[in-house]
């Protein structure tokens, strides 16, 4: 039966949820004038020296195709532990520098009629070939970066990382260069590609507009939706791009600085494709926890000195 496109890495994919980080783009701050009588927030990172971030993944995937009367159904599942170590902060110019890694994850992948395959990276045991790669990651340094507070990345030293952003957002949240109103609104442009019929590759241009829906209790409740700005007619370059088009909702620490969840969702259903009979539906949740966050006792003596 012909695969399309959306399973040839599809392993690999299990762990992008925490794996991704892409480039912080410029956002643009738009404040309708309905909300000009409101409080402004100003939304920036401010993370500590020493302190260690922990935050648990969770993705959720299940995708259904028919081609040529033929229906095959993929569930994969993965959930992780995400890990910022903090290494330095500059107090002249406020940027701020993490180690990122992966310190474990449970795997499952299900792909027709196959048995599920499994694996807990937390049991010792070695895992199915389909997950060796991932195992080769887990605990060790896969990107360290330095942004500012706008989220933006200045500096980034890749160790076994990726850029590739599949709607699931980067690393971190880009963030207004001012303080905004609730119901103000910034857009951060990006670039996906499809391949055409011909083989040719078609770059798609797409926005992640963000707004600030709500702010309670020191906490900023924001929605972002995926938006295509170059025109999608051909069912084949849909297909390639619907899951990396995402609407969600990210609640932000205004006062420590840092993202305490976010949650994503894609649900959609693609006919003709492959033929006039065929068709995909993709329909997936990706859930992240800020569950922990530590500091060393280093960073800790530094703070009460201060104090002093």
């Amino acid at each position: 039966m012909t695969r399309i496109t959306v399973f040839a890495s599809l392993p690999m994919t299990l762990l992008l949820a925490v794996l991704v980080g892409s480039a912080g783009a410029q956002p643009t701050d738009n404040a309708s004038p309905a909300v000009q009588a409101e409080p402004a927030y100003l939304l920036h990172y401010q993370l500590k020296a020493g302190e260690t971030l922990q935050y648990q993944v969770t993705h959720v995937a299940k995708t259904k195709t028919r081609i040529r009367g033929k229906d095959e159904l993929t569930n994969v599942r993965s959930l992780s532990t995400k890990v910022w170590n903090v290494e330095s902060v500059d107090s002249a110019t406020g940027q701020m520098t993490f180690v990122h890694m992966v310190q474990d994850t449970e795997l499952s992948q299900k792909i027709g009629d196959a048995d599920e395959i499994r694996w807990d990276s937390k049991s010792g045991e070695e895992p199915p070939y389909q997950f060796e790669s991932v195992k080769a990651t887990l605990g060790k340094p896969l990107t360290t970066v330095s942004i500012n507070g706008q989220g933006q990345e200045k500096e980034r030293e890749s160790h076994a990382g990726t850029k590739a952003n599949l709607g699931m957002g980067g690393l971190t949240l880009p963030l207004p260069p001012k303080p905004i109103k609730v119901g103000a609104t910034w857009a951060v442009p990006r670039q996906t590609h499809a391949r055409l019929a011909g083989g040719e590759v078609k770059r798609i241009d797409v926005r992640e507009l963000y707004t600030l829906t709500k702010v309670q209790t020191g906490v900023a409740t924001i929605t972002v939706q995926s938006q295509p700005i170059t025109p999608i007619h051909d069912a084949k370059v849909k297909s390639q791009v619907v899951q990396q088009l995402s609407n969600g909702t990210i609640k932000f620490d205004i006062d420590a600085g840092r993202v305490l969840s976010k949650q994503l969702d894609w649900d959609e259903t693609v006919v003709g494709f492959e033929g006039a009979e065929s068709m995909m539906e993709y329909r997936a949740r990706l859930n992240e926890t800020l569950i922990e966050t530590k500091t060393s006792v280093a960073a800790r003596s530094i703070d009460q000195l201060k104090l002093k």
